[in-house]
């Protein structure tokens, strides 16, 4: 696709329009979106007016704009999330009937959690996490929990390009390294007070395989709950089971003759 005259792609300038809404900003002004992607007023103007009239964004009443629902469209249509979504459902919906706090499906993508189903009650605890939020993985269970179960050259570059990661202190094993190692040993990750005073984040793998020492985590389910649950015993069983019921229906075991 072509350069534009001052520079970039003009796919390169669709993503970033695209990309600076998030659940803390649903709507923009056109000068804020142009000032937060840093492209030219007259040329963010230009091309939100044509993603608008594909409804790729929305324009308000008050002259803000935001995601349209044809990305919805689009998106429902065909990701690659869908299917695991979809898999998940019954077992989030057990999940979340029995401990009433947030359940949460997630996955790794480009180095960073992607929050990909939510349930939550009325009463739930505070979460930072919603749908289609992204997140660093060494701060939530729900990405430690995955990240210890990927190849080793996987977990180098995460840690090349995230060396922070190696400061971090986590209760109960210290370092970062300590913490994948006793997820390994045990299965779950079960963490207090990481993002949020008086919560805790539990978490255990959906693995790419049923058996076998190479299987790799292509997910997480999790629960966010407070640190003085009353059930909290219940937590990490409830979610293994749920998680072999997942594993099992992505990769169901061929009946023998």
């Amino acid at each position: 696709m072509k350069n534009s005259a001052s520079g970039g792609t003009v796919l390169d300038r669709v993503l970033r329009i695209l990309a600076a809404f998030d659940v803390h900003r649903r709507q923009l002004p056109i000068a804020e979106l142009s000032r937060l992607t840093d492209i030219p007023l007259a040329t963010t103007y230009r091309l939100v007016t044509q993603l608008t009239a594909e409804d790729i964004l929305t324009r308000y009443a008050n002259g803000t704009v935001g995601l349209g629902m044809r990305l919805w469209e689009l998106a429902a249509r065909s990701s690659p999330a869908l299917s695991l979504r979809t898999a998940a459902m019954p077992f989030l919906d057990d999940v979340q009937a029995i401990f009433r706090q947030h359940t949460q499906l997630s996955i790794l993508d480009d180095q960073e959690v992607l929050v990909v189903e939510r349930l939550s009650s009325r009463n739930s605890v505070v979460n930072q996490a919603t749908v289609a939020t992204r997140m660093p993985v060494h701060t939530v269970s729900m990405g430690l929990v995955q990240l210890a179960f990927q190849p080793a050259h996987i977990i180098s570059e995460y840690f090349t390009a995230h060396p922070r990661a190696a400061s971090m202190s986590y209760p109960g094993t210290g370092d970062i390294n300590a913490t994948l190692s006793e997820i390994r040993k045990t299965g779950y990750s079960m963490l207090d007070g990481m993002l949020d005073d008086g919560t805790t984040g539990a978490a255990v793998p959906v693995f790419n395989t049923l058996t076998g020492r190479n299987r790799l985590a292509i997910a997480a389910i999790s629960v966010v709950i407070p640190q003085d649950f009353d059930q909290r015993s219940a937590v990490i069983p409830v979610l293994l089971a749920a998680s072999r019921g997942l594993s099992r229906s992505l990769h169901p075991v061929p009946d023998t003759p």
